[in-house]
């Protein structure tokens, strides 16, 4: 008895089976993921806390595309971190956007309002 014709088609239908299956479950995994922490966020109080910005960070990520025609895509993003310290010596690194970024210096002292881990704004003093 071999493997005849008709298995390697039956093995690929599993096999793409699977890989989809597991392609759309990582998919919901992340859109439960990012809502559950939207929501969180959402339901934590904002506050408003003295702070120093201690450090300051970036993340750029490339993405290359080969279209059709041998076209060339290429794009480039880049998220922007800054790491504040409250008075009681803990430290939090909070997502900003570029323009908060530029504008923050380490060594800045203020007044941090966040609710969860969502940056709200920092008032210098």
């Amino acid at each position: 008895m071999g493997f005849g014709f008709g298995m390697g088609f039956d093995l690929f239908g599993v096999m793409f089976t699977l890989v989809f299956v597991l392609v759309i479950g990582m998919f919901v995994v992340t859109a439960v993921r990012g809502i559950s922490h939207w929501n969180k966020n959402n339901n934590s109080p904002r506050l408003t806390v003295p702070a120093t910005v201690v450090d300051k960070r970036t993340n750029v990520t490339h993405l290359h595309h080969n279209g059709a025609g041998g076209h060339h895509h290429h794009h480039t993003s880049t998220t922007y971190y800054v790491t504040f310290q409250v008075d009681s010596g803990d430290r939090m690194e909070l997502q900003v956007n570029g323009t908060e970024y530029g504008m923050l210096i380490e060594g800045d002292r203020g007044e941090l309002s966040f609710q969860g881990t969502r940056y709200l704004g920092f008032e210098r003093k």
